[in-house]
């Protein structure tokens, strides 16, 4: 399995518009971070987590010209705002492009692109075409490979984590309920949120992924959604414990099965 982190930066990205902090005025590319995304290849299979409003760049830097789904973690916009660059897909792959989701994250996608959504009918020509997938908080398959959802909460919004075999990724997250953390015991490489130093109402604390990380003693585990109030990529990691480092934009790593 093979993951490539596409985005590790917040809502807003780094550099923040009108900012002029040390982060944002880096020059070092790792503090230059995309809205946060992944992709997976596994088992001949390619999958992309959220599709964010950077999505098109991240594709074309990825060079990544084989998508099989879209797993969407929650409904806000840094998550989802680049679906309709999907449609490149349907015109290469000449197939609808399957999403899967919970059921509120599917209904706001088809409020906020409602021209996706209508009649194929009355559809126009070109408009992205895609094949929906409801989830729920139980394992489920994609032509083949298993997926456990984890869920956990972003303040009080409920957001779906996911684990490929010994792989994990967790985004957007303050707490996660006792039941859904024995489902990440085992995990040997964990994606994890981690947004700044200071104390956040929805998000993890750099101090929270720590404990988190360590009391589930990953091979590795990497932060993402990272915010410029962290700090220099370069002067953050130098404080970090061994096997545990932030993810920066175009990381990629493989998970060989044991």
């Amino acid at each position: 399995m093979k993951i490539t982190v596409l985005g590790s930066g917040t809502s807003q990205g780094v550099p923040v518009i009108a900012c002029g902090c040390k982060v944002c005025k880096s020059l070092d590319y790792r503090d230059q971070r995309l809205r946060p995304s992944i992709h997976i290849q596994t088992q001949g299979k390619s999958f992309v987590i959220d599709t964010g409003p950077d999505f098109r760049q991240q594709m074309l830097r990825e060079n990544i010209k084989q998508l099989d789904a879209v797993i969407y973690t929650h409904q806000h916009k840094d998550h989802t705002a680049g679906m309709d660059d999907l449609r490149s897909f349907n015109f290469k792959q000449r197939q609808d492009v399957p999403i899967y989701g919970r059921v509120p994250v599917i209904e706001q996608l088809r409020r906020e692109f409602a021209y996706i959504f209508v009649d194929k009918a009355v559809k126009y020509p070109g408009v992205l075409s895609v094949e929906v997938h409801h989830i729920d908080n139980q394992p489920f398959e994609i032509e083949g490979v298993e997926i456990i959802p984890i869920d956990v909460f972003h303040y009080k919004l409920p957001v779906f984590g996911f684990r490929f075999g010994d792989f994990t990724y967790l985004t957007d997250v303050s707490s996660i309920p006792p039941a859904e953390f024995e489902k990440l015991k085992g995990t040997r490489y964990l994606i994890l949120d981690a947004l700044q130093k200071e104390e956040h109402i929805s998000h993890f604390t750099l101090s929270q992924a720590i404990e988190v990380a360590q009391a589930l003693k990953p091979e590795k585990t990497y932060f993402t959604h990272i915010g410029h109030r962290m700090g220099l990529h370069a002067e953050v990691e130098k404080e970090l414990p061994p096997n545990i480092h932030l993810a920066y934009d175009g990381l990629s790593f493989e998970v060989i099965k044991k």
